[in-house]
């Protein structure tokens, strides 16, 4: 079959990446899809960056912090990016970036309003393949805002498919291709196809330009002198001090005739605020040029910092139009910048990407799986971004310009004056949220461990450097707002990665103990500030789940109190369990790691112990079965909120494997656990701590926080379709809840939740995420693999049945794998060629131009699987690829 990954010509370039020897990821996909209606970018008094910075001006004002564009691509630094500019002729605008609505003016929230699919990528970026999906009518800007601004929260949302601007296939299907010839020589192939039925006008402008770095005066970036790029040979020639001079050439077809734009990346002072602009050549320069013909807009000097060549083409029916282009280090352009040579390049990037993704499954799979996870993996490297931002001096403002607003130095982030990010991210998806989030990073490195583990280590390593984690060991949680509350998930992921980087005696031991050190800052940070009353039963907020709750768990609750919460307290069973795994591999190569695995075996144990007792049951519900939220009142008692939810499933993950051959190398931390277990009376009926059983090299035991029986009684319900089982996962939130809702009644107030499968119908967290009922990719995740854990210790005598009264009885090892085979059908095209992500639309099924493009989705409906949210999620979302695998290497070997 196909070689072994280690043979490949990808992981060759990878591995001179890791030893220093070339930098292949010097350029690479990194320019945002949408830097405008971002946080960086608002200097707005009351934080209200959509209204601040809205699409209408990413036209014309230069950014701050960032820059974006059409299927583009960057330097590590963002400081010299190219994209694609399109016009049909129609638009009142040109094509430069991506469209959506902003919070306000979506009946959902924020969701980009176009059609665009990452297809190809290599880790290294030797080759990438984007699709865009333009319109060959007008393109529906006014409709989009229109139809979703009348919608109401128990609608739908009024999609670009929906308007009609793709009917007769009257669009163009625009691919942009990369190939590297060597790490920074960039060649470029711009395929557009014509899907309609007639000839079709498109101009097309492959542009490049610098990101404005010369205008703020800024002490951080190090370079503030003003760039340049103008005709030189063939094409163009950039200048700039902290960059290499690059040439850029274009071939423009036969027949076309290309011409030459150039203009400066400055703000339109004139157009935006009626004053007088400070160059007389300004960022939307060529957007009057071609779209409104104004001759004046372009400087016919030649020189600017932002650059085009013009091709106007007329397509014929079915017809096709390709441009290719080069960008190079000037010294290395070769003379001749395209033809035969040219081809053969990209002909051999191709072949090497079929090896590379071949070599990830050793050829094995149906090309229906092969495609989820080429593209799977294309999305992840895709949705790499530039991510800068300086809080300070986006609190202080730049020199020679106007101070920000008073009310910033009381605003956002005000306490995260350290956090300074020039780096490259892994984002959940680059326009709904082109800023990193803690927890989703931390799952994407899971899936991105397989295709590039350096990358992923490296990324898990930066959240825990000095100029992120702050003082008192919080990790920042997304750009809206540092300081609220992620699930503390990024030990288990380096965990993960750590075990993903090689056999025993192989890994990288010095990453594990290099991020180790930081969570042991993060770890007392949780139990100082979310424990209030000292007893282990946590809060935390929100948490990552928006409004699960029957009201925000952020603020202070109508009913007066505190509450301990089952998934905050399950998350630090959790992060327990998995320091005390962390700690026990570093203690096989420095003895001291042994007191401190032993600080991590209690923790778990008083949090599990607090869980299941404190106040009697804890947080458990013996008549129901199940785990809850409770409210401690002020003056004393509690009230249970009795919502199934994942809050309540959540403890189940919280389960550890230790093996007695790997603790009998730990004398020390042996003998204390010992002693524990011997002191200890009365958890064995609640806890799954004294459990034991016998494996081939000893006994294992298990560290978990429901008993067998517990866990019995709960998996009823998480296995029934019911309540939690979907066809495609487990859902957030019980369909018990669907009729009648969950209902509490508070000071004359009644609260309630109702199970909702699709999108939020409440405004909770700007209503653009529910998880009162959708199925959720990386809770499921942990579900499947933590009931793999608990197989490991049971083995086949635990049973339970799947479904829940179906009479079909499984090990938990094979509910395991039934659940990853219902997530990955979200995906997989059924009988009649639908994928369910893709709510049964029939292009995705029956056109050619269409059937093999894939989304994937932020989350998914709980009962039709189809997907909600934003639409290039993939990354989290990406954990399909994780399973999927699994699922292929247990069918075909």
């Amino acid at each position: 079959m196909a070689k072994q990954i280690n043979e490949t010509a990808e992981k060759r370039r990878l591995a001179e990446q890791s030893e220093g020897k070339a930098g292949w990821n010097f350029w690479g996909p990194y320019l945002s899809d949408r830097q405008w209606g971002t946080v960086r970018e608002d200097y707005s008094d009351g934080g209200d960056c959509w209204n601040y910075f809205p699409h209408d001006h990413a036209r014309s004002r230069a950014y701050r912090w960032g820059e974006d564009g059409l299927l583009g691509i960057s330097d590590e630094k963002a400081r010299l990016c190219f994209a694609v500019a399109l016009w049909n002729g129609r638009d009142p605008i040109l094509k430069e970036r991506l469209f959506g609505l902003t919070g306000p003016e979506g009946n959902h929230g924020e969701d980009v309003k176009e059609l665009y699919y990452h297809l190809d990528a290599t880790p290294s970026h030797s080759y990438l393949k984007a699709l865009y999906k333009y319109p060959q009518a007008e393109f529906p800007y006014g409709a989009l805002v229109h139809g979703n601004r009348h919608r109401g929260k128990h609608e739908g949302e009024f999609e670009l498919l929906d308007t009609g601007v793709f009917d007769d296939g009257r669009y163009f299907d625009v691919f942009v291709e990369y190939a590297k010839a060597s790490e920074d020589d960039i060649l470029i192939r711009i395929t557009v196809a014509n899907r309609g039925p007639a000839p079709a006008r498109l101009a097309l402008l492959p542009t490049l330009w610098f990101r404005n770095t010369w205008s703020w005066g800024a002490r951080h970036e190090g370079n503030t002198a003003k760039p340049a790029i103008r005709r030189g040979g063939p094409g163009v020639v950039t200048e700039h001090e902290a960059l290499d001079p690059y040439a850029f050439a274009v071939e423009a077809p036969e027949g076309t005739d290309g011409r030459w734009l150039f203009t400066d990346n400055e703000t339109n002072f004139q157009r935006l605020y009626g004053q007088p602009n400070k160059t007389p050549h300004v960022k939307d320069a060529f957007d009057r040029f071609v779209v409104h013909g104004d001759d004046a807009a372009v400087n016919p000097e030649g020189v600017g910092t932002k650059a085009a060549v013009l091709l106007p083409a007329i397509i014929p029916a079915g017809g096709e139009f390709t441009v290719r282009a080069r960008l190079c280090a000037k010294a290395r352009m070769p003379k001749a910048a395209f033809g035969a040579a040219f081809d053969k390049l990209f002909a051999q990037r191709i072949a090497e990407a079929d090896e590379f993704h071949e070599s990830l499954t050793a050829g094995r799979g149906t090309p229906d799986e092969k495609a989820v996870l080429r593209q799977g993996h294309a999305g992840l490297v895709w949705t790499k971004q530039f991510y800068h931002y300086f809080v300070r001096e986006w609190i202080e403002g730049d020199p020679g310009h106007p101070p920000p607003p008073a009310g910033r130095r009381r605003g956002r982030n005000r306490e995260w004056q350290h956090f300074n990010c020039a780096d490259v991210l892994s984002m959940p998806d680059k326009w709904e949220y082109p800023w990193f989030a803690a927890w989703d990073l931390a799952f994407h490195m899971i899936p991105f461990a397989k295709i590039d583990p350096d990358f992923a280590k490296g990324q898990l390593d930066l959240l825990t450097r000095e100029w992120f984690m702050h003082p008192n060991g919080q990790i920042p949680a997304y750009e809206f707002a540092f300081g609220d509350v992620n699930p503390p998930v990024h030990a288990w992921a380096t965990w993960r990665v750590y075990k993903m980087t090689g056999p025993r005696g192989a890994r990288d031991v010095r990453f594990l103990e290099r991020v180790f050190h930081k969570l042991l800052m993060n770890f007392t940070w949780w139990v100082n500030r979310k424990d209030p009353n000292g007893n282990n039963v946590f809060g935390g907020g929100f948490l990552g789940l928006d409004n699960i709750g029957v009201f925000d768990r952020n603020q202070p609750l109508p009913t007066g109190g505190h509450l301990e919460q089952s998934d905050g307290t399950a998350w630090m069973a959790f992060y327990s369990g998995t320091m005390l795994s962390m700690a026990l591999e570093l203690a096989q190569f420095n003895s001291v790691y042994e007191d401190i695995a032993t600080k991590f075996f209690e923790h778990f144990l008083s949090i599990a112990d607090a869980m299941n007792f404190i106040g009697g049951n804890g947080l458990w519900d013996e008549e129901d079965g199940f785990y809850y939220d409770k409210i401690q009142l002020d003056g004393g008692g509690s009230v249970p909120l009795k919502t199934r939810s994942l809050v309540g499933i959540l403890p189940v993950i919280a389960v550890e494997v230790l093996d007695e051959c790997q603790l009998e190398k730990l004398p020390n931390f042996s003998r204390r656990m010992q002693w524990f277990l011997a002191n200890t009376h009365g958890l064995e009926k609640t806890i799954s701590l004294l459990g034991e059983r016998q494996a081939a090299c000893g006994a294992l035991r298990l560290l978990a926080i429901p008993s067998r029986d517990r866990l019995a009684r709960m998996l009823r319900y998480v296995f029934d379709e019911d309540e939690f089982l979907s066809d495609y996962g487990i859902r957030g939130l019980s369909r018990a809840h669907s009729d009648p809702p969950y209902r509490l009644r508070v000071g004359g107030q009644q609260y309630e939740v109702r199970y909702t499968p699709g999108e939020s119908d409440t405004w909770l967290f700007g209503g653009n995420s529910n998880w009162r009922g959708p199925i959720w990719f990386p809770i499921n995740f942990l579900i499947v693999e933590s009931l793999e854990r608990y197989h490991h210790f049971y083995g086949d005598d635990f049973k339970v049945e799947f479904p829940t009264r179906s009479g079909n009885w499984v090990t938990l090892g094979e509910a395991s794998a039934l659940l990853a085979e219902r997530l990955a059908a979200i995906f997989l095209r059924d009988g009649e060629g639908h994928r369910p992500a893709h709510d049964g639309h029939p292009l995705y099924a029956q056109d050619p131009a269409w059937r093999d493009l894939i989304l994937f989705y932020e989350y998914f409906h709980g009962d039709s699987g189809r997907g909600v949210g934003a639409s290039h999620q993939t990354g989290w979302t990406a954990l399909v690829t994780t399973l999927l695998r699994g699922i292929i290497q247990k069918r075909d070997g």
